[in-house]
């Protein structure tokens, strides 16, 4: 009598424990932005701009009037301000920031990084006032 035969009656009277395998497959890793959805940009990130040794500390949620989009806050140099936006039609993650809460004072424009799986955008920031811009990374650093 060969070994699988037997092995096989020792899994199916229960002797053996069966090994579950899941019908559902792994979660694919976004390669582009307009694949991620809205609840991957929510939680808390860092940002670093140009060269500037210090961190900001950014947090996004669902934005109360557009469920489609986020708003947050970005704390830098012990400032705050408030973010909101989205992912456009071309795969950008937009985000309008405001330091009063009614107009816009910077804006920042930036794409998915290959291989981070919704987790690092790149793009540049500029400000409203003056078009002065700056490079931006933010990477997600928790829920």
């Amino acid at each position: 009598m060969s070994a699988r035969p037997w092995l096989l009656a020792l899994l199916l009277c229960g002797a053996l424990p069966a090994v579950a395998v899941s019908a559902e497959p792994a979660t694919a890793c976004a390669t582009d932005a307009t694949d991620l959805p809205v609840e991957a940009l929510y939680g808390r990130w860092e940002a670093r701009f140009g060269d500037l040794p210090a961190l900001a500390d950014v947090r996004m949620s669902q934005h109360p009037e557009y469920p489609g989009s986020v708003r947050g806050t970005i704390v830098r140099d012990g400032r705050s301000a408030q973010l909101s936006g989205d992912i456009d039609d071309a795969g950008f993650l937009i985000l309008d920031e405001s330091q009063d809460g009614l107009s816009i004072s910077a804006v920042w424009a930036g794409e998915l990084q290959p291989g981070s799986c919704g987790r690092e955008f790149r793009g540049t920031w500029r400000n409203s006032g003056d078009d002065r811009t700056q490079p931006f990374v933010l990477r997600k650093t928790g829920p």
